[in-house]
């Protein structure tokens, strides 16, 4: 695995490559010289909650994303991508500074981030760049290293959402968020100092719930019966988290708030934020077709159940037709600015998402679905097209790969390392083991705080704080974890090695807690 010790040998590796994008001149002498490195611009676009299964590019039935998708035929997508701690705030928490939750302190949601430690964007910064995020942030503070800011306060709003800058004034924008986050976002590309490299982030709130569809996209799917995923029914045998959680489509999901079925237009904060002409489809749409259907069916048990997931699935994935859009719409500006042929272009979202797989929707687990989040990444003539990437990439590994793809040193203490020899075709050690760490117990979503190791074939859980014990997943053979085999005859070789590795990952990421707790005795 590579080390931070050798981040040097990373960076010149990263030198290589942006030097093959360099001008050439000679002097008079007749002797040639380089110019410095060209240093490429950055667009990192991230979402909120929209996983791999929504998304065609991995495979999806669901949908077709043919913006995303067009970032990845054109560049590289990551297969397994996971993160450290599968939540919305602490993922982004991770991408500034490269660490895990228990040393940039943001474990849990609706925190304030301690904006006095460092952030990658600041080493960009010493390095030239002209560094900006546009949208969601969900930090409760206003992190240092970027010249401009504009982001939606905590979770924001989909309709007519609010926006705080970088002097801490909030400003009211008409439209749907989407839209404006693109609208915010190219503005700024237009008007930023063109003789720096820049680094943006768009940070959109698609696809998080409430699910609000912009006005094109009402009814999208409603042609469509998708079809029950093989888990859906999970009674969760021999997995007690699993069978605890209150997540479920069934009991957790809401009529009202989540679904509109006679929605509140008048004080709920999620749906009275609409101009007259904004709220009349979205009220027709709602309340004189979905809800007057609801109404009429006088649905229970497993037929409510399996309503219930219909409308959540395509008011989803009707979110995401404008999200898919409008990174179209920043593809085209690329292009049309000529901005495109020197600028990287990543689309990432926070974490995983359940897709009613094990009857879920939110995410917070080891398990795959949530665990692994999307990754696709173009940068012309450095970045093969169609590279396909399978090793175990890391969100901590992302603020190292940025820095190196600029020529900008890697700070010491930043835990994760640069996967861009990777992306550039290199065969390079790498880690064989992935490091997790959830905490936030009980609320939202009752799921028990854990930390674990996932590996090529297995997964290996340790539950805490609520009531200890140990899982264990065979992702070879049972890829969607029906089945825990810990404690199993004939896998205490593999349970003992996957311990030893786990906990020489938790030593060597510092996590102290953990640390403790493994050392523990159930």
């Amino acid at each position: 695995m590579l080390t931070i010790k050798n981040s040097l040998s990373i960076l010149a590796i990263g030198a290589v490559v942006a030097s093959s994008l360099a001008l050439f001149i000679s002097s008079t002498k007749k002797q040639e010289s380089a110019l410095p490195p060209a240093r490429p611009n950055i667009i990192f676009i991230f979402s909120d909650d929209h996983t791999a299964q929504a998304i065609s590019a991995y495979g999806s039935k669901l949908t077709k994303t043919p913006n995303i998708d067009r970032i990845a035929k054109e560049g590289a997508i990551l297969h397994t991508n996971v993160v450290t701690n599968s939540i919305c705030g602490p993922s982004r928490a991770t991408l500034l500074t490269g660490k895990y939750s228990h040393l940039n302190g943001y474990k849990l949601n609706e925190k304030v981030f301690d904006v006095n430690q460092p952030v990658f964007p600041e080493e960009l910064q010493k390095n030239g760049y002209q560094t900006a995020w546009v949208g969601k942030m969900h930090l409760g503070s206003l992190p240092n290293g970027f010249d401009y800011l504009n982001v939606l306060p905590g979770q924001g709003h989909y309709y007519n959402p609010d926006f705080i800058n970088s002097k801490n004034e909030t400003v009211r924008y008409p439209g749907y968020v989407t839209n404006v986050v693109t609208k915010l976002s190219i503005d700024w590309l237009n008007q930023r100092d063109t003789s720096k490299p820049f680094f943006l982030v768009v940070g959109h709130k698609a696809t998080h719930r409430e699910w609000l569809p912009d006005a094109p996209d009402l009814g999208a799917y409603d042609n469509v019966n998708f079809p029950l995923p093989p888990t859906f029914y999970d009674e969760y045998t021999g997995r007690e988290a699993a069978k605890d959680q209150d997540m479920t489509i069934d009991k957790t999901m809401r009529l009202k708030e989540d679904l509109k079925v006679h929605a509140d237009y008048e004080k709920s904060g999620i749906f009275n934020r609409f101009t007259p002409e904004q709220k009349k489809p979205f009220y027709d749409y709602y309340e004189n077709k979905i809800s007057k259907e609801f109404d009429a069916k006088k649905l229970t048990g497993k037929a409510l159940v399996e309503w219930k997931y219909q409308r959540y699935i395509k008011d989803y994935l009707s979110t995401a037709c404008s999200l898919d859009r409008n990174i179209g719409e920043l593809l085209d500006h690329l292009d049309k600015s000529g901005l495109a042929k020197n600028t990287v272009v990543i689309y990432a979202s926070d974490q995983g998402f359940y897709m009613g797989e094990h009857g879920w929707f939110d995410k917070r687990f080891i398990y795959e679905e949530s665990l692994k989040t999307p990754f696709v990444i173009r940068y012309p003539g450095v970045i093969k097209p169609g590279t396909q990437i399978n090793e175990l990439i890391s969100n901590i590994d992302w603020a190292p790969t940025l820095l190196n793809l600029t020529g900008t040193a890697i700070p010491k203490g930043v835990q994760g390392e640069s996967f861009l020899p990777l992306l550039a075709g290199k065969k390079v050690p790498w880690r064989k083991e992935a490091y997790y760490h959830y905490y936030e117990y009980p609320q939202p979503h009752h799921v028990y705080p854990h930390f674990g190791i996932r590996t090529g074939r297995y997964t290996l859980a340790r539950f805490y704080e609520v009531k200890d014990f140990w899982e264990l997943y065979d992702l070879k053979n049972d890829p969607q974890e029906m089945h825990n085999l810990y404690g199993s005859k004939g896998y205490e070789t593999i349970t003992a090695d996957l311990k030893a590795k786990l906990k020489k990952e938790i030593i060597h990421y510092k996590d102290d807690e953990a640390l403790k707790i493994m050392e523990s005795k159930l």
